[in-house]
């Protein structure tokens, strides 16, 4: 998440759901222990072919397939159904066996002893044979065929030697991936180009900066343990947001998503702003659209012009006010159709918006799904999950014959955290399909969409979203007609059923071992004692610090954020929960903010990408941070992560304005040991440390360095010693000295597995 592009900033939740502030006295629940998965019922799991393969937040691969007759490279339409021996799943790791590395503010990835990196794909970098190598020096095009900007989420997919789908794959596979953002300044992306901030801004300029958005393929293979991309692999490919992908779930052909582009209402054009990712247990890529909103644009008389009706509740409550400007100004690079699109005024005179681009932001904030071996089938959005500012999707374990449940977030101050369960029960032939896309219809397509409400006692409620909860039915504030409503519009029906307000909810995950979902609560600005706006808002049990970092980056609120995890209970719509972990500084009062007592070995700021690896079952954290980078660049740290009630209650005790106090009982994981939570990998300055996935042996790990350099002004974009940061050419990778955003990968020097 670019600092340039901080949507993350907005305040478009006003509603007065609770956020326990009245609470002044809360009781601790009686905790019910969690009898985890022993490590022999963890195997017996992944021998089911159903558990974690590579790393993901909840990612759950098929079984390795037999080969096929298809021609090596060649993109594969679906694995022969016949699975074959699945590969031996090692014990979960008990402890953590690498020396951790201390902060640093270096320009370099900085990893333990005993471990290497090696930089393979980074922005502009070919995928096709024919497309010339990276100049970096602002001349570059054909981004259509060329890696994306600012790499984030990924999933791996294995292949064997023949090219073929394999879970088993170790030494060669498929990377797909996130190209969330570009870095910028006064809407240009001068690193691309250059640099023209004024409007209208140049088509030429434009082009490249929509191309390197989106999604991309790349083949990777290992030869000599030396890890590349292949350039000439046919299963390379880009998805821009000009790529046609389809509509699905109850949304589909809905008046709501009709445009000049689809008057059916059944095609939008791309993905834009895509986070965090998640993988099916049928084997295909799903990514999460997060802060879509801030690239389009409203006149400043478009509320008049839609006379003001509830389109223009909606368009508010995602953060879309008439008159505010977009990111980039995209909108004014000319009269084409592809510049129009980000215009969502009212402009035509038809009643339904087939004349004009006033529904397009509707089709945009959904989780999208993408079979990575098929270049073949259309992308999907799955309307059925929601749409907000998506990060990852993370599946519940799959248990034959019963729903698949999908844990999602909204990654903005003060939304909230969702959950859907499929209509479809799960079958283990669907780990293996003929169709894998199909195969997403049936589970994503129809089902229930939940949002979670957390009470004072440390319980809390998966509330339903549908027209049968009368709180939706009834809402005052917006009069919804339908689910495809409920879908199009969920922000709002979590308004009108009360749901918690969060802090920041980002990546989450599945522990692979006890079933138990972990979500990272990045930070909050908003957070106060005495709340002096409705965006602002009094600490409470699941988001329960307020606090001042007066050093070095100063902050209030919830500057460092925390890690909650939730156990379900035995109905579908209960659960418990408690924080996992509070990120702080090491020296910070450990009565009131570094409530899990992290040491300088373990203290970090504003969590963001969380992964379980199912090989060794370490959770992987990665942060994006803005509040303790006068210490320490953002980082990466391996946890060997408890479960749900390890720890104990805490009372927090705050003094407001009037004197009286505010007392706020939270519900506090046990302390992480020196061997459960050490930092792993630090990263160049100015970056975020993002996505992660593994090899299914758990050998090689795929980490993502996003927009190193970002703080650079464009003005010194002729000047690299101005840079803030030169990697990765600092590390000997490509051409220039323009800083790119780039995936590693990490081996372990003497060949055993990450972590150990």
């Amino acid at each position: 998440m670019s600092k340039s592009n901080n949507f993350n900033d907005e305040n478009s939740n006003t509603s007065e759901n609770p956020t326990f502030d009245s609470v002044l006295e809360q009781r601790l629940i009686n905790r019910r222990r969690f009898l985890g998965m022993s490590l022999s019922g963890a195997a017996a799991l992944g021998g089911m072919g159903l558990g974690l393969v590579g790393c993901s937040s909840g990612e759950i691969l098929p079984p390795p397939v037999s080969p096929s007759t298809t021609p090596s490279g060649s993109p594969v339409p679906s694995p022969t159904p016949t699975a074959t021996p699945p590969v031996a799943v090692n014990p979960i790791m008990a402890s953590l066996g690498f020396t951790a590395v201390g902060k640093s503010l270096l320009d370099k990835v900085v990893i333990p002893a005993g471990y290497s990196y090696q930089v393979i794909y980074a922005l502009g970098d070919p995928l096709t044979a024919n497309t010339p190598a990276y100049k970096n020096d602002g001349s570059d095009s054909d981004y259509d065929n060329r890696a994306g900007d600012h790499h984030d989420g990924m999933e791996y997919f294995g292949l064997d030697a023949a090219g073929k789908p394999s879970s088993a794959g170790v030494e060669r596979g498929l990377l797909a991936m996130n190209h969330e953002a570009t870095t910028d300044e006064n809407r240009s992306s001068f690193f691309l180009h250059g640099g023209t901030g004024a409007l209208p801004r140049p088509a030429a300029e434009v082009d490249k900066e929509v191309a390197i958005h989106g999604l991309s393929v790349v083949e990777v293979k290992a030869s000599n343990n030396k890890w590349a991309t292949v350039p000439s692999s046919a299963f390379n490919r880009r998805v821009t947001p000009l790529t046609e992908v389809e509509m699905s779930g109850p949304a589909r052909g809905n008046a709501l998503l009709k445009t000049k582009y689809s008057t059916t209402g059944t095609k939008t054009r791309g993905t834009i702003n895509n986070c965090g990712t998640g993988k099916t247990p049928w084997g295909t890529y799903l990514s999460g659209e997060e802060n879509w909103a801030g690239y389009f644009f409203r006149v400043a008389a478009d509320d008049t012009n839609r006379n003001n009706d509830k389109s223009v509740t909606s368009l508010k409550r995602y953060s879309r006010k008439a008159g505010d400007p977009s990111r980039h100004g995209w909108e004014t690079a000319g009269a084409g159709d592809q510049y129009a699109r980000w215009n969502i005024s009212k402009i035509g005179g038809s009643a339904d918006g087939s004349d004009d681009y006033r529904n397009e932001m509707n089709a945009q904030g959904y989780i999208i799904e993408m079979d990575a071996y098929d270049k073949t089938k259309p992308l999907k959005k799955r309307s059925a999950l929601g749409r907000f500012a998506h990060e990852s999707a993370a599946f519940g374990l799959p248990v034959v014959g019963k729903p698949l449940t999908v844990y999602l977030g909204d990654d903005s101050r003060n939304e909230y955290m969702y959950k859907f369960v499929s209509k479809a029960l799960w079958v283990a032939a669907d780990a293996n399909p003929a169709d894998r896309m199909a195969t997403g219809d049936k589970y994503l397509n129809e089902g229930t969409l939940y949002v979670a409400k957390f009470n004072a006692d440390g319980s809390g409620q998966w509330i339903e979203l549908s027209m049968s909860n009368a709180a939706i039915a009834g809402f005052a504030t917006y009069a919804f007609a339908d689910l495809a409503d409920i879908c199009v519009n969920t922000r709002l029906a979590g308004d009108a059923v009360g749901a918690t307000k969060m802090d920041r909810p980002e990546w989450g995950g599945v522990n692979p071992v006890t079933g138990e979902y972990y979500q990272t609560l990045t930070n909050n600005s908003n957070r106060r004692i005495d709340p002096a706006s409705s965006t602002q808002l009094t600490p409470d049990s699941a988001n329960p610090r307020y606090y001042e970092d007066n050093d070095g980056n100063k902050g209030k609120g919830n500057p460092n954020g925390h890690i909650l995890r939730m156990k379900e209970g035995a109905a579908v719509g209960s659960f418990v929960w408690d924080v996992y972990l509070f990120g702080a500084e090491a020296d910070a009062d450990k009565a009131m903010v570094n409530l899990s007592n992290l040491t300088d070995d373990q203290d970090f700021s504003s969590p963001d990408g969380l992964a379980f690896s199912q090989n060794t079952g370490i959770c992987w954290i990665q942060t994006d941070d803005g509040a303790y980078t006068d210490v320490s660049n953002c980082m990466m740290l391996a946890a060997i992560a408890g479960k749900v009630g390890d720890g104990a209650a805490k009372t927090l005790s705050y003094t407001k304005a009037d004197t009286s106090v505010m007392n706020v009982v939270t519900q506090v994981g046990a302390k992480p040991a020196a061997d459960k939570l050490k930092r792993f990998l630090v990263g160049p300055k100015d970056s975020e440390i993002t996505g992660l996935c593994e090899t299914p042996d758990g050998k090689a790990i795929f980490i993502n360095i996003q927009h190193p350099g970002e703080g650079t002004k464009m003005a010194d974009v002729a000047d690299p010693t101005k840079y803030t940061s030169q990697w990765p050419s600092n590390a000997g990778y490509g051409a220039g000295k323009r800083p790119r955003s780039a995936t590693i990968v990490i081996t372990k020097d003497d060949g055993g597995r990450i972590g150990s």
